[in-house]
């Protein structure tokens, strides 16, 4: 094998390591038939050319409008594990991404909420190391009375290297509050204790003075329950598993 074709193999063995890297062998491989065509040209005709010419002329514009759209909405879908310091960060951000997608369904469309997820998810995993969240793991207490509710919620947090811990009751939280300390806590709203048990938790902890940052995540969702949440001293209300996810993120990395 001579050296420039030496060359090019292992060039292409590099770039054959992720989505990205075959996208640029893709139009490295089309530019060089393109050439070697061109090269077989002078025996024809303007007309014969002419599709040949529009090729060269409108091929890099639309590879230039797929890599936009790519790098927008699916960028997470450009890397390889072996762009990743370890293969753990990688196995680490596709759990976070599946299982924050599949919560977002029980509110948002799928093919809506897949993009986002992935969007968020990469760049929480590029915020972790930095902040020294990954290596001091925030310890999250969640109160809902139906943990089941929220698993893949929960699996999302953990995936990026939160710890969870799980209450019950208002009663249940209050206790554990007492023993130790978490960076954040999550509480559903409606419990048997009580339609509005979110905000007599809340309220208690407040009473005690207690700082903790505290979102309600609970099946409604309105201008006027996020305001009423501030109100009476949460960071946040929502129904979407996004918007926690993010919030609860914008908390932990100050």
């Amino acid at each position: 094998m001579t050296k420039p074709l030496a060359d090019f193999s292992r060039a292409a063995q590099g770039l054959s390591r992720n989505p990205l890297g075959i996208i640029a062998l893709f139009i490295v491989l089309v530019y060089g038939f393109a050439a070697l065509v061109t090269g077989f040209t002078d025996s024809l005709s303007t007309t014969e050319k002419a599709p040949l010419i529009y090729f060269l002329v409108i091929f890099p514009v639309l590879v230039l409008g797929i890599f936009a759209w790519l790098v927008s909405m699916h960028s997470t879908k450009l890397f390889g594990p072996g762009d990743f310091k370890s293969e753990d960060n990688f196995v680490k951000l596709m759990s976070a991404t599946a299982s924050l997608t599949l919560a977002s369904v029980k509110t948002e469309d799928l093919a809506t909420a897949a993009p986002d997820v992935q969007s968020i998810v990469r760049s929480v995993q590029d915020a972790l190391p930095a902040q020294g969240v990954a290596a001091a793991r925030p310890h999250v207490l969640w109160v809902d009375d139906c943990p089941e509710n929220n698993v893949n919620e929960r699996r999302a947090f953990e995936a990026v290297g939160l710890q969870i811990s799980l209450a019950l009751s208002t009663d249940e939280a209050l206790a554990r509050t007492e023993s130790q300390s978490f960076a954040l806590i999550i509480s559903d709203m409606g419990r048997r204790e009580g339609p509005r048990e979110g905000y007599v938790l809340l309220e208690k902890l407040r009473e005690r003075g207690s700082t903790t940052p505290f979102l309600i995540y609970a099946s409604a969702d309105s201008q006027e329950l996020r305001a009423e949440a501030r109100r009476r001293g949460a960071q946040g209300s929502t129904n979407s598993a996004q918007v926690l996810f993010q919030t609860a993120m914008r908390i932990l990395l100050g």
